[in-house]
Parts: C-alpha cells; structure tokens; sequence
C-alpha cells in the first residue's frame, strides 16, 4: 500500500487550507470517501480492511504529523490532523509555491489567461480542456505530473461589472476519472 501518496494529499490538502485561511496551528480534519481513500493506497479494499489500513496509515505517518485520528463517517472517513501536523505543514511547504502562487492570483481577481499563466510558468506541459459542462468551464493539469498530479476543475463566473471571479476543485486523476465529467 501506498501510504506515502495519502501523506502527501493530506499535507498538500492542509497546505491549500492554511493559504486560503492562514496558519492557526490547530489540527485539521479532513473527510475522505471510500473510493479516494483506496485511490490513494492503490489498493481495491473492503470499507473494513480500509479502517485497518488507515490504523496502519496513522502508525506511519505518526513520527511527521502527530498522533493522527481517523474515524468513520457516512461514505468514508474523518482523518484529523493534530497541531504538530498542521504545523509540520507550515514549516515544511515542499512543493507548494504552485499552489500558492495560484491562489494569490485568484484573490487579486486575475484574468483566465492569466491564471493559465500561472500553470505554465511551472511547466511546459501544461494541458487546457475547455470543457464547458454543468459543473466547470476548463479541465487544467500538468503532463508528467510536475509541480503536482492534481486535476483542477476552473470556473470563470462574470461579476456584474464584468470582472470574473474565478473558481477551482482539484481533483486526484482516479477521482477526477471516477467522477465521469
């Protein structure tokens, strides 16, 4: 099992959270479905061997993020992330200038192209799909999977001075697959 790939989302998750919120150092909990739980093991498990897998999963990840706590909700799991995780996170943001710089640009109320812009400055493989369906406008994602592997979902809604505010999901790819968009 993979337990490095649901280390690395929970802290990229927590990451995203305290750019968007700042920093409060204290813990964090997070819910996950069934299905992207076993995407991010990489393992087709029951619900019952994912609990014994994520009993696992906070032995692993206890010297870097704390005495982690999962505990089962209606379709997945509630893992909360303790103060030294949270704050482990703050102090260690390895790979998160991306992420960053893309929600400051976000805030200042930037332009699509410029928001794309954002993608491309950290890649040269930056793939746009204008999708245009009932839940976002452009499917956005890096070939080769650097900076990062998520799919990001952006919808560029018009304010009534004709500004755009600008929205994003991002997605796992086995999630974004599942969804069927």
């Amino acid at each position: 099992m993979d337990f490095e790939r649901l280390l690395k989302n929970l802290c990229d998750n927590i990451f995203e959270a305290q750019v968007k919120l700042g920093f409060e150092g204290r813990p964090m909990s997070l819910n996950y479905t069934f299905s992207t739980v076993r995407n991010l093991l990489g393992a087709n498990l029951s619900d019952e061997e994912l609990s014994c897998a994520l009993g696992k999963f906070t032995e692993y990840a206890r010297e870097t993020l704390g005495n982690v706590v999962v505990r089962p909700i209606k379709d997945g799991f509630c893992i909360t992330v303790p103060e030294k995780g949270t704050a482990y996170v703050h102090e260690h943001p390895e790979g998160g200038e991306f992420i960053r710089e893309f929600i400051e640009a976000l805030r200042r109320r930037c332009t699509l192209d410029e928001a794309f812009d954002v993608f491309r400055s950290y890649s040269d493989e930056v793939h746009i799909e204008e999708v245009h369906n009932d839940e976002f406008d452009y499917l956005v994602y890096f070939g080769g999977g650097i900076p990062d592997s998520y799919r990001y979902c952006i919808t560029a809604e018009e304010e009534i001075d004709g500004s755009f505010h600008i929205t994003y999901h991002r997605f796992i790819r086995e999630d974004y697959d599942e969804l069927g968009f």
